[in-house]
């Protein structure tokens, strides 16, 4: 069981921005602080909001983003820091979640594209696309390599809200490193935690006019399902998590020690 989740206060524009340390490992081991933070996109940081920022001290920021996303709100970047665009889902095409929210205008045209569970289903099948799409295969191999180097850390790795692509990441990093399934579920819904909050007026608005709510939290937040589509699709192809990063991402198992010596404590 995790003894803690660190997060990070001190930026309110970033409510989901946190420190991956803190995880306790089964063999009683810790994820390290302070090298490796998850967050939502940073286009919205303020000047005054910037130094907390720049405090992190970041070599590098994963930018999980499509390109329409990125031109939509490009990120603040800290000076020291580089940005590394790894567009997972560029194989995914203009059908992903990301273009449901339209659907929305019309309660009508919602619940019947999203509704009866639609809106849930379309998450799981993208959830599925994060371990078989080629596109994020070469890009979740690119930045899991890149952590493993001390020289590129610590450094941050985000999407948009930080709850899908970002929530697939990060999980799939602290099974590598050994942190318990249910931990690793717990962590990934936190999400829900902070970022649904920063959405209730949007909720509110839309269910005022006819649209279930439902469907809004199906596609605004996350689900136990989405995470458990994933480590699905990756036993299905891969076996298990050092399957999936050796032979789905191409780590292989000095790569995949790296990475766990970088990433937990060396003593319990």
């Amino acid at each position: 069981m995790s003894n803690q989740i660190n997060l990070f206060p001190g930026i309110p524009s970033t409510p989901n921005l946190r420190d991956m340390g803190g995880h306790t490992a089964q063999d009683g081991r810790q994820t390290r602080s302070g090298l490796l933070y998850r967050s939502e996109q940073l286009g919205r940081i303020t000047e005054a909001e910037l130094p907390a920022l720049e405090k992190l001290g970041l070599k590098k920021i994963y930018d999980l983003r499509t390109e329409a996303e990125r031109a939509l709100l490009a990120d603040q970047i800290p000076p020291g820091a580089e940005a590394v665009v790894v567009d997972v889902l560029a194989d995914e095409g203009q059908a992903g979640p990301a273009q449901l929210l339209h659907l929305l205008a019309d309660p009508q045209q919602a619940h019947e594209k999203l509704g009866d569970g639609k809106a849930a289903q379309i998450f799981v099948a993208s959830y599925r696309q994060l371990i078989s799409l080629p596109s994020a295969r070469t890009g979740f191999a690119q930045m899991f390599s890149e952590l493993a180097d001390p020289s590129n850390l610590p450094a941050l790795f985000h999407c948009t809200t930080g709850k899908d692509r970002t929530g697939w990441a990060a999980a799939a990093l602290l099974t590598l490193c050994g942190v318990p399934e249910q931990d690793v579920m717990a962590d990934y819904l936190l999400s829900n935690d902070f970022i649904l909050p920063e959405y209730q007026a949007m909720i509110d608005k839309y269910v005022a006019v006819g649209v279930e709510k439902e469907i809004l939290l199906s596609i605004l937040g996350v689900r136990r399902e989405y995470l458990e589509a994933a480590f699905g699709e990756m036993r299905d192809q891969f076996g298990d998590i050092e399957g999936y990063f050796g032979e789905g991402l191409g780590i292989d198992a000095a790569g995949q020690r790296a990475l766990r010596e970088r990433f937990i404590t060396s003593d319990t």
